[in-house]
């Protein structure tokens, strides 16, 4: 019988080295973090990716404040879209309660901003 070692070691080798499979719900399953990403990147109005950078969600936007460098909580990004600040407007009127706190998450998360 030959031995299977290598054999077994390359498998491994390559499971190890896979592209990590995110599933239709977003990163780890998270339906929040892929609702608040689908309302950053374009479903919210207008867009915070029009304005924003933010490499998670490939945005690129160079009116407000860089969020991979802010990186702010969730509890600042929810005072933020709610009241609206500087030049940001408001988005009480049009997101729901649920929606703002998955957009607040997915920035927060996606940021690095969440610890």
């Amino acid at each position: 019988m030959s031995d299977v070692r290598p054999a077994l070691a390359a498998l491994a080798l390559l499971v190890a080295l896979a592209p990590k499979a995110v599933d239709a719900q977003g990163a780890g399953g998270d339906a929040q973090f892929a609702e608040g990403r689908a309302l950053f990147v374009g479903g919210a109005t207008p867009a915070c990716a029009i304005c924003h950078t933010l490499k998670e969600a490939g945005a690129t936007g160079n009116v407000g404040p860089v969020l991979d460098e802010l990186q702010p909580d969730a509890a600042r990004v929810e005072a933020a879209v709610r009241g609206g600040i500087g030049a940001m407007p408001s988005f009480a009127g049009t997101l729901s309660d649920t929606q703002i706190r998955a957009l607040a998450r997915y920035v927060s998360k996606a940021s690095g901003g969440a610890r």
